[in-house]
């Protein structure tokens, strides 16, 4: 029966391709070829024609660097020009369709010094299936870490939980184009590693190609790091030290060397210190409300590094390595004081909760990777290995006790230490293959993964005195997936005016869970298409207009999965849901962009089997608890505007604003209300250039009261002023951050009704303090991107 299946779906392929192929292949007489430079592709390359009669005619290179011109017989000069490399100049002779293959430009080095080009770029380029934030023009961002670079990205929401983008969803994050395979706390502590010095740009990318992997129901983000320009060397040094009622400092040092066939950069991080968090519950029973009030200390103790290399074995092929190494002890120390008051509202006993967690997470990346170019005509083959390793190891111990009005002691509700190991290793093999012919360029490639998971937890009762394990809560739990894909793209351009680019992906996982405590496997295997198309019509020099279609896939994390119960107080714990299944979303989106200074979008994004996070609270127990459920059907469509201000040499300024209605469904019987209605988020970023290298940055963000699935959630809103300068001869940077000034950008009011129980959360977590930064450089200060993925990018996601 596989066999049957799995040929149906190939006939379906096939089916699709000879229906696509046909529309992508008609052509005239043509000039065609890709644009590259040693990294990879160049998007948005000047292709300009003269013929003998000084007639000229163009158009710009499209997704993958690729570009096409239709043209009669005739004697042509072609110029290929991109800022910040040198022009390529050719004379044609134009007798039949000609193809150039890969054209390969060179670094101007004249043109790359680092305070020229922050001065060129704009803070936010709008692309046809992207936006492209530029870190090093941002004073918040540059001088922070890879966290604060994302909070303050046009259009991204950053939670405990994730990143998302707004009205789209949660998305995946990649290291120069590799997925990092955390999620969560994790994926937040790994990304606080990363100095936002290092970070040359971010690209959210809302519809990603057929090549990607297909999970992330909003898209994609790929923080793009530095690397140095051929033939240099530089070092940073750098001391971060943020206040506010706890400190934490950070270390930093970075080495980037580059000379004839080696390239090379190094980095190591170190930061100790502590942060302070506030959170607020309320419970409301029906006979009594619960009123929790939580204060913690958490340390910030990490040490992390990486080191990317690569060698040019030949003119044709190179090899690298990718690493990134990450250790972490971020303990808490917390204590909750819970007020349980009667119908009149008077306080009848009290609950203290005291508890101190201990963590170590270990996290290793390696990528091994080699690029070859297969010929002239621009045939490449890339093929990448990747390995990764998540260790982490978790103590708690608690106690809760209860008192009464008065304060007097009444008993021990419960004492405890549980303690949790997880274990996640992931193998992965990708091939990437591009194909360009005369008339269409084609790519296609496969993968493989592989991941094992085994996650413990021991719950030990300390209320006697000495420890006593209870099985009932004490639980192993295995976990095993494997993914397997393949995928095709043709992209085209037709005429001067139109480029389109169509892919197809397929992926089969098959899962598989088992619980040692309930003795249950839950085996899931499951198998999809995932097509992509794209669209764009450059009418004239002043609008374009694009048109993304994806198919995206949410996979459960492995957390989430795991049916443990990890109890952080007597009355309150989560547990995850081994039967949690994917949820699938397809996304459509049409921009226009006038005078690449002002875009408009709209979009539509339709999700099914949706799962999310549900507060439930038992009424004869008066316990609080955290699960998740496969329940929702949701529709948004959006409506953006964009807008780049740098008429003025000395202001840059940045606005956006989005407008989302959101419609839920339920697919279960659900005893709650539904949450549907509008949104919008509304951020402004200007730059103040003034004299003698001082800038000054200001900006503002406001997301209103949004409702969606069971949840609403109170409005925020952001302002943060940045200033900085250079000394000694450019080589010593200072700058200060006040970020959030009016500290408003907290969590506030999630608010969800669940057997006719009301609970309200708030939560914040250093949202306001001062950073003052030094950075010292000394070298050559010359600077390029690296633009490499992880292959198991998906996976590394969603290790929490």
């Amino acid at each position: 029966m596989k066999t049957i299946k799995n040929t149906r779906i190939m006939k379906r392929i096939i089916f699709i391709l000879i229906l696509v192929f046909p529309i992508l292949t008609f052509s005239q007489q043509s000039i065609n070829g890709k644009i590259t430079d040693n990294l990879g592709p160049i998007v948005g390359a000047n292709v300009v024609l003269k013929n003998s009669q000084s007639k000229i005619i163009g158009t710009i290179s499209g997704f993958d660097g690729n570009f096409e011109l239709q043209v009669k017989k005739d004697m042509y000069t072609l110029t290929i020009s991109y800022v910040g490399y040198v022009s390529y100049i050719k004379e044609i002779n134009v007798i039949d369709s000609i193809n150039l293959g890969t054209i390969n430009l060179k670094e101007d080095n004249n043109t790359l010094d680092e305070i020229l080009i922050t001065s060129k770029k704009r803070l936010v380029e709008q692309k046809a299936d992207r936006i492209i934030f530029n870190v090093e023009n941002s004073i918040v961002a540059r001088n922070g870490n890879a966290v604060d670079a994302l909070k303050v990205t046009p259009g991204l929401q950053v939670r405990d939980e994730g990143v998302s983008i707004f009205g789209k969803g949660n998305t995946q994050v990649m290291i120069n184009g590799r997925l990092i395979p955390l999620t969560g706390e994790e994926l937040s502590s790994y990304l606080n590693s990363i100095a936002g010095e290092d970070i040359k740009k971010i690209e959210v990318i809302t519809a990603p190609p057929s090549k990607y992997d297909a999970a992330g129901d909003g898209g994609l983000i790929n923080i793009v790091l530095k690397t140095g320009v051929k033939n240099s060397w530089k070092n940073t040094a750098s001391v971060i030290h943020n206040i506010d009622t706890y400190n934490f400092t950070t270390f930093r040092n970075g080495f980037f060397y580059r000379k004839d066939k080696l390239n090379l950069s190094a980095s190591i991080d170190k930061t100790r210190g502590n942060i302070r968090g506030i959170e607020a519950f309320e419970v409301f029973y029906p006979n009594s409300t619960w009123a929790i009030d939580i204060n913690t200390k958490d340390s910030k103790k990490a040490f992390s590094g990486r080191l990317l290399l690569d060698y040019d074995i030949t003119d044709k092929t190179t090899i690298g390595i990718q690493y990134f190494g990450n250790n972490t002890e971020p303990g808490i120390s917390d204590r909750s004081t819970t007020r349980i008051m009667n119908l009149s509202n008077t306080i009848d006993s009290l609950l203290v909760n005291n508890g101190n967690e201990d963590q170590e997470r270990v996290s290793h990346s390696l990528n091994i990777h080699t690029i070859t170019k297969l010929d002239t005509l621009g045939r490449t083959l890339s093929v990448d290995a990747d390995y990764f390793t998540y260790e982490a190891d978790r103590n708690r111990v608690f106690r809760t006790e209860s008192f009464d009005t008065n304060n007097n002691f009444k008993n021990v509700n419960l004492s405890a230490i549980t303690t949790s190991l997880q274990s996640i290793k992931n193998k992965s093999l990708k091939l990437d293959m591009e194909h360009p012919f005369n008339s269409i360029n084609v790519s296609y490639g496969g993968r493989i993964s592989s991941i094992k998971s085994e996650s413990g937890i021991e719950f030990f009762n300390t209320e006697s005195g000495t420890p006593v394990l209870n099985t009932n809560i004490s639980n192993t739990f295995k976990y095993t997936e494997n993914n397997q894909a393949v995928y095709v793209s043709a992209s085209k351009t037709l005429g001067e005016k139109w480029q389109l680019q169509m892919g197809l992906r397929f992926e089969s996982t098959q899962t598989e869970g088992f619980s040692e405590d309930l003795n249950e496997t839950n085996i899931n295997n499951y198998s999809k298409l995932f097509p992509t198309v794209y669209a764009l019509y450059k009418n004239n020099e002043n609008n374009t207009f694009a048109f993304s279609y994806s198919k995206r896939i949410e996979r459960p994390s492995f957390n989430n999965l795991n049916p443990f119960r990890v109890f952080v107080s007597s009355n309150t714990f989560s547990e995850g849901n081994p039967f949690l299944q994917p949820s699938f979303t397809d996304n459509f989106e049409l921009k226009h962009t006038f005078k690449k200074n002002l875009t408009t979008n709209v979009f539509l994004n339709i999700k099914t089997d949706v799962s999310s996070v549900i507060f439930t609270s038992d009424i004869e127990t008066n316990t609080q608890i955290v699960t998740r459920d496969n329940f929702l059907n949701q529709y948004v469509v959006g409506l953006g505007e964009s807008y780049t201000f740098n008429k003025l040499k000395w202001l840059q300024s940045q606005n956006s604003f989005t407008l989302i209605h959101i419609k839920n469904e339920f697919t279960k019987p659900f005893n709650a209300p539904l949450q549907n209605g509008f949104a919008y988020i509304a951020s402004s970023n200007n730059n103040f250039k003034l004299k003698n290298d001082n800038n000054i940055q200001v900006n503002a963000n406001y997301e209103s009261d949004v409702q969606y699935g069971l949840f609403s959630v109170g409005s925020t809103f952001s302002l943060d002023l940045g200033y900085s300068t250079t000394l000694f001869n450019k080589n010593l940077q200072f700058s200060a951050l006040v970020k959030d000034i009016f500290n408003t950008s907290a969590l506030n009011n999630l608010e969800s009704t669940i057997n006719n129980v009301k609970q309200v959360y708030g939560q914040n977590r250093n949202n306001r303090y001062v950073r003052f930064s030094l950075r010292y450089s000394f070298g050559n200060k010359k600077i390029s991107s690296k633009n490499r993925k992880f292959g198991n990018e998906e996976e590394t996601n969603r290790v929490n």
